[in-house]
């Protein structure tokens, strides 16, 4: 059976090998009664070159991967129009598509893009929206993300998180040497990013709240010692600062939601307990005394309290306290391992690693009523956390990553090459 330590431990196990580029499948069932939607191949300008990114495709994907639509294949679209007025709503109608999506690309040959489309209520013949974008050669693909998310939001009124990206973690073993990567990627796991290149171990990877930094642990060196450290890194320039490096264990960090502070586990007193430290003057403040293991913190979303793992029980729990410190409330009794906490956007829910027996799966809390759900199919999951439109929770199985809606229903496979294996992911914020 799994203790908290094994927790603790798991920021200086190494862990095997691991892959960059991520391909996303489908392995569960669509949600059922997803909207039919049909998403026409865009038309191009005449006389311009082929643009290396397949606007139509993107956006059918990224559509078809939520699990709320059934996307048409392209060899049964009854015709391909480009403008509204070669639609033919009639054969649109006889195939029993209820919404069209059509569009055209401009430009290319010596600049940048224009790239417009229109969503149609087919029955009523009339358009829902429709938007123009520029782009150039490298933001084209952002361009397509961003209308799956104009579509995702006028069909069912929530934001889409096809222009979020999520971080992750690979670790890739050569004979006895062992090297980490921190990567960024589009939320379907196409452009990915190096960060940073490590022979050392990097852990627990989380975004600031404007998306534009991460911290993460790894290990600060120096020429007699090798300790735990907790760092940030700029997204756009890579720069990275050093915030905690203190004796004994410096893990998990948590930011804040005004990114102000990191909620952290440390052990320089000789208890792991946690801490908030505050960015700009570097003060501690602690905020559990108790004999037992306190690590793992989160903020809920209002920045009034956190919920953090604890073996004050006997057993590791999850537990709740005000952001300024006090009384801790357990909130989880089912199964002898309750660990990771992670709240939903509106805080209502919160994403953990559920253990029973030699089980370890991805379950959701709702906090009013205490229920507890179980997600996950797999047995060794680990790092779940939440979209931030809070319809989806990515996690690690193990060996690679999977994704699962919080009804259970929609389950996804973020496929890597089988040499390697890929760990710790967290998805990122909206972008203000």
């Amino acid at each position: 059976m799994r203790t908290l330590w094994l927790c603790l431990l798991s920021y200086i196990v190494l862990f095997s090998h691991v892959h960059a580029i991520l391909t996303i499948d489908i392995i569960g069932g669509k949600e059922e009664g997803g909207q039919p939607i049909a998403i026409v191949p865009f038309g191009l300008e005449t006389g311009m070159p082929s643009p290396y990114q397949n606007i139509a495709k993107i956006v059918s994907n990224d559509l078809h991967r939520s699990g709320r639509f059934a996307t048409m294949p392209v060899h049964l679209l009854p015709e391909q129009p480009s403008y509204s007025d070669q639609i033919r709503f009639r054969r649109w109608q006889a195939a029993g598509m209820p919404h069209l999506v059509i569009g055209r690309i401009a430009g290319g040959l010596t600049g940048g893009y224009t790239v417009e489309f229109e969503l149609f209520d087919v029955s009523r013949r009339k358009p829902i929206i429709g938007y123009r974008y520029t782009a150039d050669a490298k933001t084209l693909r952002q361009v397509a993300h961003q209308i799956s998310d104009d579509i995702y939001k006028a069909l069912t009124g929530k934001r889409g998180v096809f222009s979020t990206r999520i971080v992750y973690v690979t670790v890739l073993r050569r004979g006895l040497r062992t090297q980490y990567h921190l990567y960024i990627a589009d939320a379907d796991g196409a452009n990915p990013r190096l960060m940073l290149r490590s022979k050392e171990p990097v852990l627990s990877p989380c975004w600031s709240p404007d998306g534009q930094r991460i911290a993460y642990v790894t290990y600060s060196k120096t020429k007699r010692t090798k300790n735990m450290a907790v760092y940030i890194q700029e997204i756009r320039t890579g720069r990275r600062t050093r915030v905690s490096a203190r004796r004994g264990l410096n893990a998990a960090p948590a930011w804040s939601p005004d990114g102000k502070h990191l909620a952290l586990t440390l052990s320089k007193d000789g208890n792991p307990e946690i801490y908030l430290l505050n960015l700009r003057t570097g003060a501690l403040t602690r905020l559990t005394h108790h004999q037992a293991i306190d690590t793992e913190p989160e903020w809920s979303p209002n920045g009034n309290s956190l919920v953090f793992t604890s073996d004050r029980s006997g057993k590791p729990q999850i537990y709740r306290m005000s952001a300024n410190g006090g009384k801790a409330q357990r909130l989880t009794f089912k199964g002898d391992y309750n660990a990771r906490p992670r709240f939903s956007p509106d805080g209502r829910k919160l994403a953990l690693l559920h253990g029973s027996g030699n089980k370890y799966q991805i379950a959701v809390l709702t906090l009013s009523s205490g229920k507890l759900d179980i997600l996950s199919k797999t047995t060794l999951d680990e790092s779940p956390s939440f979209a931030p439109n809070g319809s989806m929770i990515i996690y690690a199985t193990g060996t690679e990553l999977a994704a699962v809606s919080i009804d259970g229903r929609v389950r996804q496979r973020l496929a890597v090459d089988m040499s390697e294996e890929v760990r710790e992911p967290a998805w990122s914020p909206f972008y203000r």
